[in-house]
This record gives structure tokens, C-alpha cells and sequence, in this order.
């Protein structure tokens, strides 16, 4: 039997590169989703489901880093997990699980969406996005000016790690693994603890 060029297209098909969406598709699509998406390099991508320690941890710090911010009488707002952070040099936009601001925030947009002036991000680490969240999700959060300090946060054993700015292109490493220590957030001016921040966690090997 001959094979002509139709017997090739159904492996064609499945090659078939993903959509492109603008980022306007991107906001429409996700303000109706039931899911949090990440828009990067003109795809919408499907954020995998968080789990509990992953929730706790992510909560901890926020409540923490708010009432040590109050208690310091210092001009910083914490927000949550469901603010999206865009990145202008990119055309990107992501999700942060905890992120402060200094003084007040500055959007990209005219509805309070994308917001561009993070001074400190902190991700809580997990299998499938870990390695993510090292490299390439960390190399995005680099081309915001405002963005100094950087924060990853294992879930299942005490360990955090922290990133901060010193200058433009040098950033000094800190690690604390002391249930008992405290976690330094230079960008902000305080300290926050490590009890804290696993309060109620159920470490799972």
C-alpha cells in the first residue's frame, strides 16, 4: 500500500505547539477559573494543588511577618498567596505563597491585578515546584527593581533559606535550621521566628 503525506498527520497533530494567549486572555480566563494559573511566555499554566503543610507554613509566615511588622511600627504590608505579581520585562505573570510590599503598592494595570513592587517573596518548597522555584521562578522575580529579598521555606523539615540583595548582581545566602532561631528579613528590618512559622506542622518524611 502507498503512504502519502495524510498516514504523518496524526503524528503531527499531537506535536502541535501550545496556544499563545495575550495577557488580557490570560486576566479573562483566569478572573472565571476555579484554578490559579501562571501566564508564562504567552501560556497558561495549571498551578498544581498545595498541600496542607504547604498551606500552613505559607499562612504562618504572613501572620507572623504582619504582627512583627506592627509590633515594630514599620511602613510594610504582607499579602497572601492569591495576589498575582507581573513581571513587565517578561510579559509574565506569577503567584507568590507569601510576598511583602514597602509603603504602598504599584500596579501594571487599572484593576489592582498585577502588582509590580515586591520587596520580599517567600515560597514554600515542594517536590514539583522546587526545582522551579530555585532557578527559574527566582531568575523572574530578579528583573523587578523593587525585589530584594527572596525566601524558600521547606515544608516537611525545618529549614529556611534566605536570599537578600546587597547590591545589584550580589546576593548573600542565609540558612536556618534551628526550630528555636529566628528567620532574618533584612529587607524588612526585623526578625521572624521558626517556631512560628511551623506552628502546628506535622513534619511527613
Amino acid at each position: 500500500m502507498a503512504t502519502g503525506t495524510s498516514d504523518f498527520l496524526p503524528r503531527l497533530i499531537r506535536h502541535k505547539p501550545a496556544r499563545k494567549y495575550t495577557l488580557e486572555e490570560y486576566l479573562r480566563k483566569e478572573g472565571s477559573s476555579v484554578h490559579k494559573h501562571e501566564y508564562i511566555n504567552g501560556e497558561i499554566i495549571k498551578m498544581p494543588n498545595a498541600r496542607y503543610n504547604h498551606n500552613l507554613i505559607a499562612m504562618n509566615v504572613a501572620v507572623e511577618m504582619t504582627n512583627v511588622i506592627e509590633e515594630a511600627e514599620k511602613n510594610y504590608q504582607v499579602l497572601g498567596s492569591d495576589q498575582k505579581i507581573y513581571l513587565p520585562n517578561l510579559d509574565e505573570s506569577v503567584y507568590a505563597d507569601t510576598l511583602a510590599i514597602c509603603e504602598k503598592p504599584l500596579f501594571w494595570d487599572d484593576d489592582d491585578l498585577l502588582l509590580i513592587n515586591p520587596i520580599l517573596v517567600v515560597e514554600v518548597l515542594s517536590k514539583s515546584t522546587q526545582r522551579y522555584d530555585r532557578t527559574s521562578k527566582f531568575d523572574k522575580y530578579k528583573t523587578l527593581e523593587s525585589f530584594k529579598e527572596y525566601v524558600m521555606i521547606r515544608q516537611n523539615e525545618c529549614y529556611a533559606e534566605v536570599w537578600f540583595r546587597e547590591r545589584p548582581g550580589l546576593w548573600h545566602e542565609t540558612i536556618v535550621t534551628n526550630i528555636e532561631g529566628k528567620l532574618p528579613l533584612q529587607s524588612l528590618g526585623i526578625e521572624v521566628s521558626m517556631k512560628r512559622i511551623y506552628k502546628n506542622v506535622n513534619f511527613v518524611v
